[in-house]
């Protein structure tokens, strides 16, 4: 059994004239993202490892959740493949993950993870806002295997909200 945890980066700032990878998180995308991961933390145990895409609103997110449930950033592993909006190189990513991993967390980008999760999941969804976090479970022993599982939990940060 593999577990996959996907989280899509928390909204990001159009407000600074920047290249896609410089933007930054807004205010609200950085209180959305601390919610989720207290959530997470008071359900789940913490992934073995985690990987986030190496855009700055990614790496932002990522580094959040990852104080919020006690794990440390300097073991997060960038990767230029999960820097996909298509899901094509995500996919590719996932596949080629190393076995002796059971329990992953990935931090990426609609379309990508929109796409995965609906390729992926036993369940439609129109859209992952930002801050979205996915858990799957996935009967299989070798990521190459990679086929359809189970949606464990879908969390959306406006439901979260009080």
């Amino acid at each position: 059994m593999k577990k996959l945890t996907i989280v899509r980066h928390a909204k990001s700032s159009w407000k600074y004239d920047i290249g896609d990878l410089d933007r930054p998180l807004k205010s609200r995308g950085i209180a959305d993202v601390k919610v989720v991961s207290k959530y997470f933390k008071t359900k789940y145990l913490q992934p073995e490892i985690v990987f986030s895409s190496l855009a700055k609103r990614a790496l932002e997110t990522c580094k959040i959740f990852l104080e919020n449930i006690e794990f440390s950033y300097t073991n997060v592993n960038v990767s230029t493949e999960i820097y996909d909006f298509s899901g094509e190189k995500l996919t590719n990513f996932i596949k080629t993950l190393d076995n002796n991993y059971d329990n992953v967390m990935l931090f990426g980008h609609n379309y990508a993870l929109t796409n995965f999760v609906n390729t992926y999941g036993d369940r439609y969804i129109e859209n992952l806002p930002t801050s979205g976090l996915v858990i799957f479970e996935f009967n299989i022993d070798s990521w190459k295997d990679l086929k359809p599982g189970k949606i464990v939990e879908l969390v959306i940060p406006k439901s979260l909200r009080s």
